[in-house]
């Protein structure tokens, strides 16, 4: 592969060679936390980067020293053909690990079509494993369908699954012990998500945020005292503890209360073609006209390399003046 000078590094040090690329913000469910359950506003699907110009987008990406590719949304699976873009991002020379984040849904009927094409992870969204429950967090009766997609996800033979969950304190606390037995039975990680203020309805608040510290500690009375899982990977986003009888582990990924920040190694593409350098940013880069124009890849490079080169040390969450990005989650990509 071509290398085109030094790696994405950005004024603080920090090397970038995680993608996560957003392929649609449309999604089939509505969680309450994330969307309306009526009259979303979605881009125009003209304006929704063709899986030829994303392809072109990671290969250059690649020559920077990009690495590892996340397919996110809205919801990706609710894209036609999507194991086509596996198949050519799986075919770009260094790009090494392809994941996907998926609600589920679609999940049985594409399994073992993605797993063919090149995807190796998974991570599923799963709140609850109560269907009434499941019904009023999502607005939609999918539970079972949910359920089908991981089990087809087992079969396909994926080399991880993860299951993400978002920890919203007076609605989260009797589902985080049945999750945990969930992962621990199948062999999957769940993953106890902070709730953080990207949803479109401007529902969040501090006060709703359930705590890793409280997660754990109700993990602790069931299960016994959980340890942190020896030698973790500091770029990692997850803090990862493990069960005291070593049947599995469990991860959390709490940007409210312990920010990962300084070890952030991701950039993103939305699904209208805008690069940002933080889930919460305020600006964002836009790569679609280059895309679309006559622009030589050395202009998208460049672009690229300013982006990362303006990135901010970190959100500020935690701080009284924390000012929440323009887009909502699901605009943005997950």
């Amino acid at each position: 592969m071509e290398s085109h000078g030094t790696p994405l590094i950005d004024g603080f040090g920090r090397l970038h060679n995680n993608l996560r690329v957003s392929v649609t913000d449309r999604c089939n469910i509505r969680c309450l936390y994330c969307m309306p359950e009526k009259n979303v506003e979605f881009v125009p699907r003209a304006e929704i980067l063709s899986f030829e110009e994303i392809e072109r987008f990671v290969r250059i990406a690649a020559g920077l020293g990009v690495t590892k590719v996340r397919i996110t949304g809205g919801e990706p699976l609710v894209r036609r053909d999507l194991d086509r873009l596996v198949r050519g991002l799986a075919s770009i020379e260094g790009i090494r690990e392809i994941a996907l984040t998926t609600n589920g849904v679609l999940l049985a009927e594409q399994a073992e079509a993605l797993r063919r094409a090149g995807l190796r992870r998974l991570n599923v969204h799963l709140d609850t494993l109560d269907r009434a429950k499941f019904v009023e967090l999502t607005r939609r009766d999918e539970l079972p369908r949910v359920l089908a997609g991981l089990e087809a996800a087992e079969r396909a033979g994926f080399e991880s699954i993860k299951i993400n969950a978002v920890a919203v304190r007076g609605l989260f606390e009797t589902d985080i012990v049945p999750l945990a037995r969930f992962g621990r039975e199948h062999g999957f990680q769940i993953r106890y998500i902070e709730f953080m203020p990207l949803d479109a309805q401007g529902l969040w608040d501090r006060s709703r945020v359930l705590l890793m510290e409280d997660i754990l500690r109700v993990l602790g009375e069931e299960f016994g005292p959980l340890e942190p899982a020896p030698d973790p990977d500091p770029r990692a986003p997850a803090l990862e503890y493990r069960f005291p009888d070593g049947r599995g582990s469990v991860g959390f990924i709490a940007s409210v209360s312990r920010p990962f920040c300084l070890n952030c190694n991701r950039i993103r593409l939305t699904a209208d073609g805008h690069l940002r350098y933080c889930l919460f940013a305020l600006e964002e880069t836009e790569v679609k006209s280059l895309l679309r124009g006559s622009a030589g890849d050395a202009e998208i490079r460049e672009r690229i390399r300013r982006t990362v080169a303006a990135k901010w040390l970190g959100h500020e969450i935690q701080q009284a003046g924390f000012v929440p990005p323009p887009r909502p989650m699901y605009a943005i990509g997950g």
